[in-house]
């Protein structure tokens, strides 16, 4: 928290706050961190005292920070100016609500999320229990792994298909040649089937 001022910047404000006749510029308050704001009288509208800041000088103007209280009262929404408890007691409360949001961050921290990696939020599969929900280990090969046929079980379609020629192109595309393609075999009765061109035999042009 900031320190207040000396006791002999306390006494020159009091004094600069006092709003004798002749003076034109009258101390309204000062914050915790030096800055002081005045009064003094507008020539276009006498009917409304304008405000202003004096910034510290020990604050480089980029660091310089005014608090709501000193903003609403630069402004005119605010009458009075903020006195020095009232800026402290906002201090302990701005303090006092980053530690609470600090509590609740790290609550939620200690709390499982969805966002975490999968190895961090989900548990291990549960081998060997029989529950419906949970892991089932693998029971047949792979090359029979989830065929089912109504004749039989895989051991029983595996044995009838015993001693026939293995279909090795079922998949990679050279299944067996079961016959001539039906859109080779040439059409019968059709026009012009068997019309070949000729060759040409250009003639001897005749003399006039």
């Amino acid at each position: 928290m900031p320190s207040q001022p000396g006791l002999v910047s306390r006494l020159w404000f009091r004094w600069k706050s006092l709003q004798l006749p002749w003076r034109r510029h009258v101390l309204a308050g000062y914050d915790l961190a030096g800055n002081t704001f005045w009064e003094f009288k507008d020539a276009l509208n006498a009917n409304r005292l304008r405000r202003i800041v004096k910034y510290s000088r020990k604050t480089h103007h980029a660091d310089v920070k005014i608090s709501p209280q000193w903003h609403q009262w630069l402004r005119h929404t605010r009458t009075d100016a903020p006195s020095v408890q009232e800026q402290q007691f906002d201090l302990i409360r701005q303090d006092r609500v980053k530690q609470l949001a600090a509590e609740a961050d790290a609550r939620w921290a200690s709390q499982p999320s969805f966002l975490d990696a999968p190895t961090k939020q989900q548990p291990a599969p549960a081998i060997g229990v029989k529950d419906p929900g949970g892991y089932i280990q693998q029971t047949e090969p792979t090359e029979t792994e989830g065929v089912r046929s109504a004749v039989g079980s895989p051991e029983e379609v595996a044995g009838s298909t015993q001693g026939r020629p293995k279909d090795e192109g079922k998949f990679k595309g050279k299944a067996k040649d079961k016959g001539s393609s039906p859109f080779k075999r040439p059409q019968q009765g059709a026009p012009g089937e068997g019309w070949q061109p000729q060759s040409w035999s250009p003639n001897s042009a005749s003399k006039r």
